[in-house]
């Protein structure tokens, strides 16, 4: 395709996701199926530089306003992820000269907003959080890409058989540093083509959330519930945990998410999961299991603000009367979800999340209202399930995961054990 062509129809979709009235992923999909003509490398460098504006997007509508032609054209130029070769095809002479001025100046001249890219309302209880240093390697991470990790599916092989056919398949992957189930790969290959995949032999699943999996640590002709389970990448992780034995639930109040779930279950080769829709949080079905369960997992509904490499739209969507609201959810599901748990079982909160409004505060309000729930330290809870150095993914015993410290996704999560 002709560059100045490529280039309008990256402006063309960086003005459909500028509105930020929808998922960017969702808005990108259904970009492309309108454009099925282009090619792989287009597409990628056309998503990338959407992706690339969303992270700095306040940085780029800044140093936009100096140029001149429609604005989203403008962001594009600026965002540009494909090569610069082919990005000086499309601009004319004035919109040479225009991004040769931008990119002469010195990024320490900007703004801190402009630099950090962060809404004022998440960037000031992360920077109290974190302090000047570690809260400025936060915001450069969440401005780069996210790794592709992989969990190996240890009913079907094991991490090293994995490792050798992808790289026999010129794939570079790496073990993950902590998850003994992961692997971490070199670009963005195309899986779904490879037979390794299609057998059910590996899983796209951030390492974060395999570690989820493995504080919970099911064990085998157990009875688990995966309270929001969604697509099920989780689910599926705790089921081979349990050498498909026992009977693990995934419920989630979504059909449509849980409709996600049927093919990967079928890949996998997993027969002791049973998917079921309930209507919310009080649900008759969670009456009927109340006290029978061994460990249950509360992955709970979340701002997603740990996944912003990934979905970097999300600090422009979400907001603080949207966490509040996602608090009262956070309490009532959690509160709800533990009364599964039996005497002597395992539960386990977890978010995406970085703040701790949705995270510490939720813990330990539900932790000052059930005195029989007693706190498990998550690093030897995660050292006994085979992680690697543990101990650096902990913080006042609760798994907290950071994009710069970690180079997973932002994830808390907290366990207790139920005394009576």
């Amino acid at each position: 395709m002709h560059p100045n062509a490529l280039l309008e129809l990256a402006a063309e979709l960086i003005g459909a996701v500028n509105k930020l009235d929808a998922p960017a992923d969702a808005t990108v999909s259904a970009f492309f199926r309108q454009h099925k003509n282009l090619g792989q490398r287009e597409r990628a460098s056309v998503a990338e530089t959407v992706y690339a504006m969303l992270r700095e997007r306040l940085k780029f509508q800044s140093l936009a306003q100096s140029g001149s032609g429609p604005l989203p054209r403008r962001l594009a130029i600026l965002a540009w992820r494909g090569t610069d070769s082919f990005l000086r095809a499309a601009l004319s002479p004035a919109e040479k000269a225009w991004l040769e001025q931008v990119q002469a100046i010195s990024p320490d001249s900007l703004a801190p907003r402009l630099r950090h890219n962060l809404p004022d309302w998440l960037a000031v209880p992360l920077q109290e959080r974190l302090g000047d240093d570690d809260f400025w390697q936060l915001a450069a991470a969440m401005n780069e890409p996210a790794p592709l990790d992989l969990r190996v599916n240890t009913l079907k092989l094991k991490r090293e058989e994995a490792l050798a056919q992808l790289q026999a398949a010129g794939i570079d992957a790496v073990p993950t540093p902590f998850s003994p189930l992961g692997l971490r790969v070199q670009g963005k290959p195309a899986l779904n083509r490879l037979d390794l995949f299609t057998s059910g032999g590996i899983e796209v699943q951030d390492e974060g959330s395999q570690l989820l999996a493995l504080l919970l640590a099911p064990k085998r002709g157990e009875m688990v519930v995966d309270f929001c389970a969604g697509a099920g990448g989780k689910t599926l992780a705790l089921g081979a945990a349990m050498r498909n034995t026992g009977r693990l639930y995934a419920f989630d109040v979504s059909g449509h998410r849980l409709d996600a779930l049927k093919p990967r279950l079928a890949r996998s080769g997993l027969s002791n999961v049973y998917p079921a829709q309930i209507a919310h949080e009080r649900d008759e079905r969670i009456k009927r299991l109340a006290g029978k369960i061994d460990r249950v997992l509360v992955d709970a509904p979340c701002s997603g603000l740990g996944t912003l490499r990934r979905n970097p739209d999300l600090k422009w969507r979400q907001s603080p009367q949207a966490v509040a609201e996602l608090q009262a959810k956070q309490r009532a599901i959690l509160t709800s979800a533990a009364r599964l748990v039996k005497p002597g079982g395992r539960l386990v909160y977890a978010t995406c999340s970085l703040l701790d409004a949705e995270n510490e505060a939720i813990a330990a309000e539900f932790a000052a209202a059930h005195a029989e729930f007693q706190p498990l330290d998550a690093a030897e809870a995660l050292g006994k399930a085979q992680v690697e150095r543990a101990d650096e993914l902990v913080d006042k015993g609760a798994l907290r995961l950071w994009p710069h410290r970690h180079a997973t996704d932002g994830f808390f999560a907290v366990a207790w054990e139920r005394s009576a």
